[in-house]
């Protein structure tokens, strides 16, 4: 009699689950401009207690299977629905004149099951269905040399050759794919500065939807001028993504736009997720993918596909120092404003994690760590040397934690079988010159010191006889004179030389100290932690010759 009294209360729960999933259903179809997320949340509690009233206030009882259910029993609602919290983003909650906003889902707390998930792997699923053809399957190969100097079996899968450059075409063709055909007619509008404006205005042109992007003033002007060949209407306002997205959302000129969030769109993070499950299909027996995480969109995508077929896989996201929003979501439970600093991995420089994806990843990725600037700047320069791949900061991020000194270059990770997605390729031809030097310095192959030496004819050219004859390169060069009051027939020279690693570096140092020479030497100690040195393949040791 237990057991089937048991069984009539599941039922009755099942059904309480079906009214509630049905009337989200009606919000996601109806929207946020007849549903606030806090009339939903109101509208949730009102139909479990309805339907718990239903039940318990009964005078008689209700038969079921032969047991009586009597007046004092009642229907609690599912574990979860009592903490539901509103999705963090207000822009979603307020009234705007703008384009429309997606709809607010509802998250949880992190310790409840997540039942109602703003994404679902059958959303994965269909986007895997509904972008195939139109998206670029892009292949994961092994990288031998990296694998070396990581200590893992390193494969990486190349997202940087989609036609606009990152991994942003999968969420924008799936986005694009779910509008009504009033949507479509009307057009979408979205706020940013580089791959998600590019994959947007592609996909929207190719399939005949008009495209508005709103830029940052600051944003390239390479990446401006592209969108307007792909055919988009690009206005140019404000100093910041959120300033953009703001003008976008409030500003009349937009009204009836959908606005399409390129990091935080269930439809877009359903889209990512494709990678995930192409890796399982391509790399089989993964034990580790490393992501890089900006607004969370990507990695929330791939940990849900990877963790449902493999849950074994460990997921880590990797974020830069500069621009930690996720890490600080995290530690303070919810999405929080951090203060973003330039950094060369440009691409992951979101002030606020998104709502939906942190309430997605936060369920299902293992860990996240943080990389600093060199990091970086060396992951590029490891890309282009043993990948041939022009790979931006952002995208070369999951790289950066695996090399040597960085965060997970330790004893857990070595052999293991890792995935590494290189997200994205747009970097200016401007910003890949100054993060091939930043790499150069912090591998120690470019070397700077000041020598003091004779200000009399022949004095310079002594100084770089015994630079060439050591097997380095003079990069550049400073003759000052005003600065040295010491003697009035020496002058300093700043010199910056061009060496094969820390080991060649001392052998100059030392060769330079045996000629006389007084030497201020910048030995980097801030770099040290970050090389790998006499590792045989960087470039040829010339002064080994």
């Amino acid at each position: 009699r237990r057991l089937v009294k048991m069984r009539t209360t599941v039922i009755m729960l099942a059904a309480c689950v079906a009214q509630i999933i049905q009337y989200g259903d009606a919000f996601h179809a109806q929207g946020p401009a007849k549903f606030g997320s806090f009339a939903r949340q109101q509208a949730i509690n009102r139909k479990c207690n309805s339907l718990r009233m239903s039940i318990s206030n009964k005078n008689d009882y209700h038969q079921n299977n032969g047991v009586k259910v009597g007046k004092n029993t009642e229907i609690q609602k599912p574990t979860g629905l009592t903490n539901l919290q509103v999705g963090l983003d207000l822009d979603q909650i307020t009234e705007h004149k703008g384009a429309t906003p997606s709809p607010v889902f509802l998250g949880k707390k992190k310790d409840d099951i997540p039942l109602d998930l703003p994404l679902k792997f059958e959303d994965i699923s269909k986007a895997a269905y509904k972008i195939r053809g139109h998206v670029y399957h892009t292949p994961t190969t092994k990288n031998d040399a990296l694998s070396e100097i990581t200590g893992t079996d390193l494969w990486l899968k190349h997202e940087y050759k989609q036609f606009t450059g990152s991994f942003k075409e999968r969420g924008a063709r799936n986005a694009l794919e779910k509008l009504t055909d009033e949507q479509k007619r009307k057009g979408v509008i979205a706020a940013s500065a580089g791959n998600h404006a590019l994959a947007l205005s592609y996909h929207g042109g190719l399939m005949g939807i008009p495209v508005t992007v709103i830029m940052p003033t600051i944003a390239p002007l390479t990446k401006i001028e592209r969108c307007k060949k792909l055919g988009a209407r690009v206005v140019l306002h404000g100093m910041h993504i959120g300033e953009a997205k703001d003008h976008a959302l409030n500003s009349e000129e937009f009204r009836g736009m959908q606005y399409i969030n390129g990091f935080d769109d269930p439809p877009i993070c359903a889209g990512a997720g494709t990678i995930g499950l192409e890796i399982l299909e391509q790399v089989p027996d993964v034990d580790v993918i490393v992501v890089p995480v900006g607004g969370a969109g990507l990695i929330a995508g791939i940990a849900m596909a990877v963790k449902t077929l493999r849950p074994e896989v460990q997921i880590i996201g990797v974020e830069p120092e500069k621009a930690a929003s996720y890490t600080k979501a995290l530690e303070v439970g919810e999405p929080t404003p951090v203060t973003i600093t330039n950094t060369l991995a440009d691409g992951l420089a979101v002030p606020t994690v998104g709502p939906h994806s942190f309430a997605v990843a936060r369920h299902f990725v293992d860990k996240t760590v943080l990389i600093n600037e060199k990091l970086v700047a060396l992951a590029v320069l490891r890309l282009l040397e043993h990948e041939r791949a022009v790979v931006e900061g952002g995208g070369a991020a999951g790289l950066a934690a695996l090399l040597p000194g960085g965060p997970l270059d330790v004893p857990q990770m070595k052999g293991k079988k890792v995935v590494v997605p290189l997200c994205g390729g747009n970097i200016d031809i401007t910003m890949l010159g100054r993060v091939i030097e930043r790499g150069l310095a912090a591998d120690r192959r470019l070397v700077r010191f000041a020598a003091t030496v004779s200000d009399r004819p022949g004095g310079l050219a002594a100084l770089t006889q015994i630079i060439f004859s050591a097997g380095a390169s003079v990069w550049d060069i400073a003759h000052e004179r005003a600065w040295l009051h010491t003697s009035v027939d020496q002058v300093v020279n700043k010199v910056v030389v061009e060496v094969s690693g820390h080991e060649h570096e001392m052998r100059l140092k030392a060769t330079l100290e045996k000629a006389g020479y007084s030497l201020d030497w910048d030995l980097g100690s801030e770099y040290a932690s970050n090389t790998a040195p006499n590792f045989p393949g960087y470039r040829p040791d010339i002064a080994k010759k």
